[in-house]
């Protein structure tokens, strides 16, 4: 099991390593866009109260790869009752992909809306699209308010970063927060200074020594929203797919240092087994001589 599970981790990795990077660069340039172009109104990066949340959860179809969907279920059951005590638990959805969280959340009680468990299995964009634009369309119809994606990021074959991040609506926020850990020489653009510029409709002098705003450095081609229309869409079913490949690539990771941890505790056993043997055998031979010793001393 170890050597199927390192041979599906070669062409996972190969995947997420070809996908990573675009995807990565394409979420970098568009909430860096929305967080500093003021006409950049789009509902899909506005905050409203929430009232009802979908967690999309990503897991494995099969066991014996450690702790791997132990963890999963234990943060979406604990992301799951903290929503649930704070707004209902009919206002919380699931969406599972994986048959063992699919089973854990139905055990529960939980609201499953789907399966998706075949995705695990045949990563392919095609469903990855249906279910951004399934999603997408709910949150602009107002049925849910908030979407979440909880599953394993693959750092390396040895470390698998279980990761809680909010899909919609986009956090502009953390790109902002990622450049000021980057120390950037220009300034960041901040929430307030954005919805400041959007309520002002960019009235906005600039004084001599003052920093020009980030929107002056955008040429927006052929408008802004037909831009939008395209880049929001697109970010969306990358970061699912995205974050599908991350999750079977870790899935197979955990796989295999499981087998191999197993691997090892088998030989560990058999070696304390074969020497306790040893000892018993010789402890019987030691035991019969004494007693054909002791036989001949008496005759």
């Amino acid at each position: 099991m170890k050597m199927v599970a390192s041979s599906k981790l070669h062409h996972a990795q190969v995947a997420i390593q070809n996908m990573l990077p675009y995807e990565t660069m394409l979420e970098h340039i568009l909430k860096s866009f929305l967080a500093a172009e003021a006409e950049a109104q789009t509902i899909y990066d506005q905050e409203r109260p929430v009232k009802r949340v979908a967690l999309v959860v990503f897991s494995s179809n099969s066991s014996l790869c450690g702790g791997f969907n132990a963890n999963i279920i234990k943060v979406m059951m604990k992301a799951a009752d903290a929503l649930g005590d704070e707004l209902g638990k009919d206002n919380v959805e699931i969406y599972p992909v994986g048959r063992k969280v699919a089973e854990k959340a139905r055990k529960m009680g939980y609201n499953v809306k789907c399966d998706l468990a075949d995705l695990v299995d045949h990563p392919n964009v095609k469903q990855c699209i249906d279910l951004a634009m399934e999603l997408g369309q709910r949150f602009a119809d107002g049925e849910i308010d908030k979407v979440e994606l909880i599953y394993h990021h693959f750092k390396s074959a040895g470390s698998q970063i279980l990761t809680h991040k909010t899909f919609l609506p986009i956090d502009i926020q953390t790109e902002l927060n990622s450049d000021h850990e980057r120390d950037l020489t220009n300034n960041v653009v901040t929430r307030q200074v954005q919805d400041y510029l959007k309520k002002n409709k960019r009235e906005r002098v600039v004084k001599e020594d003052e920093v020009k705003p980030l929107n002056d450095n955008f040429i927006v081609e052929p408008d802004m929203q037909s831009v939008l229309s395209l880049l929001i869409p697109k970010m969306g079913h990358l970061m699912l797919y995205t974050a599908l490949l991350d999750s079977v690539a870790s899935e197979h990771a955990a796989r295999m240092v499981a087998m191999q941890t197993a691997t090892d505790n088998a030989d560990e056993l058999l070696r304390q087994l074969n020497l306790q043997y040893n000892k018993s055998r010789q402890q019987a031979i030691t035991s019969e001589l004494l007693d054909i010793v002791g036989g001949t001393v008496n005759n």
